[in-house]
């Protein structure tokens, strides 16, 4: 357990629904942002920045980027907390039309966008999201 209690934001959602946007937001009013971390690092990594920097406000991103190492997420933020770290998470979501919308926009393909439609992909995030999404705080 790390000697000072440290504010730990995960900022997750769905892709394309403004977690970049949220993360600026947060580095300007003075947070430590560290983006796709694989979770299995996130305790270390979290007191790791809270010791070399003296910040006791860190957000971590960690969405479907991930692939694999995304499922270890609920066990990372078990430990955060188990640390003695208050954890909130900040969900961001926006509506399946605008998402793709803003995909087809883009020059980048959707993280799980694969032989299947940008509607199928975005419908599979949602699904694979939804318990994070219901424990969330914000």
């Amino acid at each position: 357990m790390s000697d000072t209690r440290i504010d730990v934001v995960l900022v997750t959602g769905m892709s394309g629904a403004g977690r970049s946007t949220a993360t600026r937001t947060l580095e300007d009013i003075g947070w430590f942002v560290l983006d796709n971390l694989p979770p299995t690092l996130m305790t270390n990594v979290v007191d790791y920045v809270a010791q070399r920097t003296g910040s006791r406000k860190v957000a971590v991103v960690a969405d479907v980027r991930g692939g694999q190492l995304f499922e270890e997420l609920r066990d990372s933020l078990a430990a955060i907390k188990a640390a003695g770290h208050d954890l909130r998470v900040l969900f961001l979501e926006a509506g399946d039309e605008a998402l793709v919308r803003r995909y087809e926009s883009s020059r980048r393909p959707h993280p799980l966008q694969r032989e299947d439609s940008l509607l199928g992909a975005v419908q599979r995030e949602r699904h694979l999201l939804s318990d994070l999404r219901a424990d969330a705080d914000i």
